[in-house]
């Protein structure tokens, strides 16, 4: 294993693990009534996404240009571990979110009063801060690792199966477009930019029919006309398919890959 693959596992674990717990945030929001602010300190652990993200495909992208150059095809084994490393981030995400909750809702209430990220941040590093966190631990309960028939009261199977598509797609979409470099070697820069084609229905899925419902439940809650209890057996569910998403995208990775080099080869 290449020092790059190492590193775009790092990545990997990072970008994947925030976006699990960004499903928190929404109920941090309502616990607080305080849904901007919520969000507003989560892009602080976006940034920090989005910079692992930029690193992680240049890095994964020189470790095919190498291989490529070297004569080399080593298979799907790397790629495929970087796909077990979103199940894995995804199921640190999960054990994590009642420990993200909460410190997630004092930070919002400590900025409600002082409206300075910086003196939030450096906060977290006193002693205070340090013991606050340390009493904001929590393992998740047992009862939130069961999927009964009482989880799916009010919440639409579409939904379910839509998320499932959607983190599925957009997991393998760049390792796929990237993968195709050893299928189709002297068009590996043109595959290369045609994850959108993979990630288009993934897009589509997200902003047109699973943000709008995850929102329009959340104002609902806020209202009094959902329950904050069903929000958040509905949360799990969310979880639960984004689970079943990243292990579905290893079925997805290799005729994906294919379908992107074939692609490159007519456009």
């Amino acid at each position: 294993m290449t020092i790059q693959i190492i590193f775009v596992l790092i990545f990997t674990l990072i970008i994947h693990l925030i976006s699990t717990l960004s499903y928190s945030v929404r109920i941090v929001g309502i616990r607080t009534r305080k849904i901007a602010i919520s969000f507003a300190l989560f892009n602080i652990m976006v940034l920090i996404s989005r910079t692992s993200n930029s690193f992680q495909a240049p890095l994964l992208a020189k470790w095919i240009e190498n291989n490529i150059n070297d004569g080399i095809n080593p298979g799907t084994l790397e790629i495929r571990l970087i796909i077990i490393a979103t199940t894995i981030a995804t199921i640190i995400g999960g054990l994590l979110i009642p420990t993200f909750q909460r410190v997630l809702s004092n930070s919002v209430e400590n900025f409600s009063l002082h409206k300075s990220v910086p003196r939030l941040i450096l906060h977290g590093f006193t002693k205070t801060g340090i013991s606050q966190f340390k009493k904001e631990l929590k393992l998740p309960d047992k009862n939130n690792f069961s999927i009964d028939k009482s989880l799916w009261t009010g919440f639409p199977v579409k939904i379910f199966i839509y998320n499932i598509l959607a983190v599925a797609i957009l997991t393998v979409g760049v390792l796929s477009s990237l993968y195709a470099g050893f299928i189709e070697p002297d068009l590996r820069t043109t595959s290369s930019t045609l994850s959108a084609v993979v990630n288009g229905l993934a897009t589509i899925l997200m902003f047109v029919f699973i943000d709008p419902y995850l929102s329009g439940l959340t104002d609902d809650v806020i209202e009094g006309k959902f329950s904050e209890i069903g929000f958040r057996k509905i949360i799990r569910l969310m979880i639960f398919s984004r689970l079943i998403g990243t292990i579905m995208a290893q079925l997805l990775l290799v005729p994906f890959s294919k379908f992107i080099a074939w692609i490159a080869t007519i456009i």
